[in-house]
C-alpha cells in the first residue's frame, strides 16, 4: 500500500516519543500490504474498526492513541487522517476527518 503522508506520524511520535515504535510498525506492515477490502485489515489488524467512508481506526500502543485512515482500496492508497491521544480522539467525528 501507498501511505499519504509519512511526515504526520513522524511529527506526532516526535511529540509522543512512546508511540515511535508502534507508528513505525504500523507503517512497515502497511507498507509491505496489499489489502483489497476490509476483511484484509481484519485479518492482520483483529481490533481495526471499519466505518463509514472507507475509514479505518486503529489502536496505537495498547489503545494509548488512535489512527484513522482513509483507505483507497481499487488505487492502494492509504490517507493518514488523524493520530491523536484518544481523548483528542473523542473530539473528532472520524467519518469526516
Amino acid at each position: 500500500m501507498r501511505i499519504i503522508a509519512f511526515k504526520t506520524l513522524r511529527e506526532f511520535w516526535k511529540r509522543h516519543p512512546d508511540s515511535e515504535q508502534a507508528l513505525r510498525a504500523w507503517y512497515h506492515d502497511v507498507k509491505l500490504a496489499d489489502w483489497k477490502s476490509p476483511a484484509d485489515i481484519r485479518k492482520v489488524y483483529r481490533s481495526a474498526s471499519v466505518i463509514a467512508n472507507n475509514r479505518v481506526i486503529f489502536n496505537i500502543r495498547g489503545n494509548n492513541y488512535r489512527l484513522v485512515i482513509a483507505i483507497k482500496y481499487s488505487f492502494g492508497m492509504v490517507y493518514i487522517r488523524f493520530i491523536g491521544t484518544h481523548r483528542a480522539y473523542d473530539d473528532i467525528d472520524a467519518t469526516t476527518i
